[in-house]
């Protein structure tokens, strides 16, 4: 018999926390679930909260934070984005990015313009009835039956109380429209060598202190969980025990989305929201997953980088969704694929020679500012240049494949970027006019140029023929551009402008004829903001094939 007191209005929203440590995975965690949602048949959007004072994470140190990514629509936000994009196949907007300074400068500006009408405006419940407001703004731009919510940081913090507030409060308004899921991680220290569950159940008390309980618990950890740590998670922290998930390391998070429906993640979440039963339909996944474990062949990329470095340790999360996009077009390809790190600054150092990039299949440098390591850099795409090493240069890495060409085959010296040496006679790079006042005024947070913008590719080119159309969009982050005053000197050394902007100004691909090089590009955009597991980019794809020939050259 049907019961009719089951609640199945949509749309629905799932919170995902995390608990014990940081960087547990609850991004991966949050974008899996998005997946097997999405492959019931829901239509699934994805937000993310970062309890940072920062408006949005442009201003953040990417040795700390990871990633700056970029939407479409120019903002700039956390990492996690990217692998909600990724995996979901969806461009997400400004509306599905949150920050504490964002929902503080939003309550303030009403306060100001007299929007609470006079009363008092106050922490609780002001803020987090804002937090409510812009999750359900982002759900209805989207247009969403499902809206998954991850709340950064790690419960027990001081920063994302607020937003568990907003959480509980929207859980007590839609009862049966709100699940709960928690991140916990069950260490295996190595002098017991056994999973303790102790932390996972403080953490999941610590949840229940703000007023929230888990429906389901995802247990991370290096190994799967067994069935007595199952049963014991299951009664500490009031679970059934079905509602406990296993997450043990994987080599691929690709694997992850496939994990969880094996151990009925969809099942329980649809029963936890009072959802109709549906079957998933996982098969293009699964086929993506499949070219994963390629592995008898591997061509080598030495990604040159200058934000690998964070004290002793090597952070490679900085470039994630270049290693990512690399990923996807040697899956494409057939091939598996070695990524190493190189710190441009050894280069610099002396530390390492550049005779060590011959031994890799190709060469690929990331985005980024400031002067420190450039010269290794610039050295690095020189020795690619001569040694026919497939280059492929990123926003920075186009700038200065420039002024290594400049300098190398141009013979200008001296020539640099108005960013390292304003000083120089030959700033071959300069910066964009509409972006001097804002320079001159401090006025840096949120205002390069950002987000998508059009270009048109010229015939017979490398970036025509990876595409195959004349006008393509990309992603922006940039001041600085290509100094038109020596673009024709450029192209008469050889460098070919392939990509520009619609009114011809800007210079958006630069490379080198096939005749000269096997690849040699660089993009002042970043396509790999835009690659996807199931639809790889065209032009990572193009390098990646280059990166082939060379190995078997």
């Amino acid at each position: 018999m049907k019961d009719e007191n089951v609640e199945k209005n949509l749309p629905k929203y799932i919170f995902v926390v995390g608990g014990v440590i940081s960087g547990v995975g609850k991004g991966v965690a949050a974008s899996s679930i998005g997946l097997i949602m999405q492959a019931r048949g829901y239509k699934v959007t994805s937000i993310k909260i970062d309890p940072y004072i920062n408006v949005d994470a442009g201003t953040m140190n990417p040795t700390e934070h990871g990633e700056v990514f970029v939407l479409d629509d120019g903002d700039e936000c956390d990492q996690d984005m990217g692998n909600y994009e990724r995996f979901l196949g969806e461009d997400l907007g400004r509306s599905n990015y949150m920050t504490t300074g964002r929902v503080y400068q939003e309550v303030i500006r009403k306060e100001r313009n007299l929007e609470y009408k006079g009363k008092n405006v106050e922490v609780v419940p002001d803020v987090p009835f804002e937090v409510i407001r812009r999750i359900k703004e982002a759900t209805k731009n989207t247009n969403s039956d499902i809206t998954i919510i991850e709340i950064g940081g790690t419960v027990g913090e001081y920063q994302n109380v607020l937003f568990l507030e907003a959480a509980r409060i929207l859980k007590a308004k839609h009862p049966t429209d709100v699940a709960f899921v928690l991140v916990s991680y069950l260490p295996v220290p190595s002098n017991l060598g056994e999973m303790k569950t102790k932390p996972t159940q403080y953490a999941s008390r610590t949840l229940n202190s703000a007023g929230v309980q888990a429906d389901v618990i995802i247990a991370r950890g290096p190994i799967a969980l067994d069935k007595k740590r199952k049963e014991k998670i299951a009664l500490f922290c009031n679970v059934p025990e079905e509602n406990v998930i296993s997450a043990p390391d994987v080599k691929s998070i690709y694997d992850i989305p496939l994990n969880f429906e094996k151990d009925k993640m969809g099942e329980t979440l649809t029963r936890v929201l009072h959802l109709p039963k549906k079957t998933a339909n996982l098969t293009k996944w699964k086929n993506f997953v499949s070219k994963t474990k390629n592995g008898e062949e591997k061509v080598k990329i030495a990604v040159v980088g200058k934000y690998f470095d964070s004290g002793d340790f090597v952070l490679s999360d900085v470039y994630i969704s270049i290693l990512e996009a690399l990923k996807f077009s040697s899956y494409e390809s057939h091939v598996g694929i070695e990524i190493a790190c190189v710190n441009s600054k050894d280069f610099e150092s002396k530390k390492i020679p550049l005779s060590m990039l011959k031994k890799y299949d190709g060469v690929i440098v990331p985005g980024g500012f400031g002067e420190s390591g450039i010269e290794g850099i610039i050295s690095a795409i020189g020795y690619a240049r001569k040694e026919k090493i497939p280059y492929f240069g990123l926003c920075y890495g186009m700038q200065l494949l420039v002024i290594e060409f400049a300098r190398n085959v141009l013979g200008l010296k001296d020539a640099n970027t108005r960013e390292i040496n304003p000083k120089s006679k030959n700033l071959v790079i300069d910066v964009m006019e509409d972006q001097k006042e804002k320079i001159k005024n401090n006025n840096l947070g949120g205002s390069m140029r950002l987000g998508a913008y059009p270009a048109t590719l010229v015939k017979g080119t490398i970036a025509r023929n990876a595409y195959g159309t004349s006008t393509i969009s990309e992603r922006h982050r940039h001041r600085y551009e290509v100094n038109n005053e020596y673009k024709e000197k450029l192209e008469k050394a050889g460098l070919i402008f392939s990509g520009m902007s619609p009114d011809g100004k800007l210079c958006e691909i630069a490379e080198l004829s096939t005749k000269d090089h096997p690849f040699f590009l660089g993009t002042q955009f970043h396509p790999e903001f835009k690659a996807r597991p199931l639809s790889p980019h065209p032009l990572f794809s193009a390098f990646i094939k280059a990166c082939i020939k060379n190995k078997k050259k």
